[in-house]
């Protein structure tokens, strides 16, 4: 019974530990999801008059960093046919429950988990004449 135990213990843990690592994962999937279109919607949807896309993207990618507590945040503003689009991404490194791990082990490294939400934008512009009208 000893040895069963010290061959599935560290079976058990390996498997505790990715478990968690995914329900983390998710967690904060759905933490950028609501926060991202949260801020999105808060400051991208009227904008100022003159305000360069550029820089709501960068208000945008602030008020997601303040949300979630996370600094490996990005957010760029794209933009087709008029609509604009917000992407923001996140990217997640497992942990040792809690405790940060090695970069590689044994040689192979351990990438980082990337989430991205889209978001399209088409902003009200009062200045902007609406064709086909007088």
């Amino acid at each position: 019974m000893t040895v069963e135990l010290c061959v599935v213990f560290p079976v058990v843990i390996i498997v505790a530990l990715i478990a968690v690592n995914a329900l983390l994962f998710f967690a904060d999937c759905a933490q950028l999801d609501r926060v991202a279109r949260n801020a999105v919607t808060t400051l991208a949807s009227s904008p100022p008059l003159d305000e360069d896309p550029a820089v709501l993207a960068a208000k945008v990618e602030a008020l997601v960093r303040e949300e979630t507590n996370a600094q490996d945040i990005t957010c760029q503003y794209e933009e087709s046919s008029g609509i604009g689009r917000f992407c923001v991404t996140a990217s997640f490194e497992a942990t040792l429950f809690g405790r940060g791990l090695r970069s590689s082990i044994f040689g192979v490294s351990l990438p980082r988990l990337q989430h991205s939400t889209a978001l399209a934008v088409d902003t009200y512009s009062p200045h902007k004449r609406i064709s086909g009208t007088g």
